[in-house]
């Protein structure tokens, strides 16, 4: 038996936030936002850019699967340039900003993946039984 991806979704989803939320309050809080992104079409959107994610890294073009760690890589280094002292001439401080919100997300979104990967391999072999 094969979910759909949104319903997949709905289920990592849950069983993430039973993980990292202890209060059940909080869980409950997380757990109706995830609800009211797939009521939105949200999650679909998510779901869809996971997929395609999924895709580049399974790419035999070492490009492909690389270019999202290059670019993270550079504006990571971009960052410690800066903290070291050494900046672009024409990098101004709203762009910083922006650079780091990018290296942000990007290595939130890295380990919220490998955790969701984890908790969906658990998933999965649960549903088999």
């Amino acid at each position: 038996m094969s979910l759909d991806p949104i319903t997949a979704a709905l289920g990592i989803g849950t069983a993430l936030i039973d993980r990292i939320f202890p209060d059940p309050q909080a869980a409950a809080a997380a757990k109706l936002k995830l609800f009211e992104l797939q009521q939105s079409g949200e999650l679909a959107t998510l779901t869809a850019q996971s997929s395609i994610i999924t895709a580049e890294v399974n790419s035999q073009s070492w490009l492909t699967r690389s270019w999202r760690p290059i670019l993270m890589l550079t504006f990571g280094a971009l960052i410690v340039a800066r903290w070291l002292g050494w900046t672009a001439p024409n990098l101004s401080e709203a762009e910083y900003l922006k650079l780091w919100d990018i290296v942000q997300i990007g290595i939130g979104g890295y380990t919220i993946g490998r955790s969701a990967e984890t908790v969906a391999s658990t998933i999965a072999q649960a549903i088999k039984k």
